[in-house]
């Protein structure tokens, strides 16, 4: 599942890599892409996303500054979860899923449960 198209990617690593809100040209400035890409090319793209939902934005000067909606792992823990929702059974996509993984992602995957267990805690 791929959720951004290669302009929208590499927006959004502009921004995610950011310390604060970017004004357009400072995203265009700091986007890693192929070819060049118009000043109004990446203000519309900007925009989609923000009407999306992806990033928020504040009027400075004439400008927008924008900054993504949620971190970068928040955004990929969301995808995850959407995409298990559609799966079928939950449960066969868990373990398909966790077949395909190397020994050191499923040594790490148990100690992260753990951790998420003991922040909720649930007795392992």
């Amino acid at each position: 599942m791929k959720e951004f198209g290669d302009l929208e990617s590499a927006i959004m690593d502009a921004l995610w890599a950011a310390d604060r809100p970017l004004s357009v040209r400072e995203v265009r400035e700091r986007m890693h892409y192929d070819r060049a890409v118009a000043y109004t090319t990446v203000m519309t793209v900007a925009g989609i996303l923000f009407r999306k939902g992806l990033l928020r934005r504040e009027k400075t000067g004439r400008a927008w500054r924008y900054w993504p909606h949620e971190t970068r792992a928040e955004h990929a823990a969301r995808l995850m979860g959407e995409v298990l929702a559609t799966g079928g059974d939950r449960k066969v996509t868990m373990v398909r899923f966790i077949e395909r993984c190397s020994d050191e992602e499923v040594t790490r995957l148990h100690d992260v449960l753990a951790e998420a267990r003991a922040r909720r805690g649930i007795a392992s």
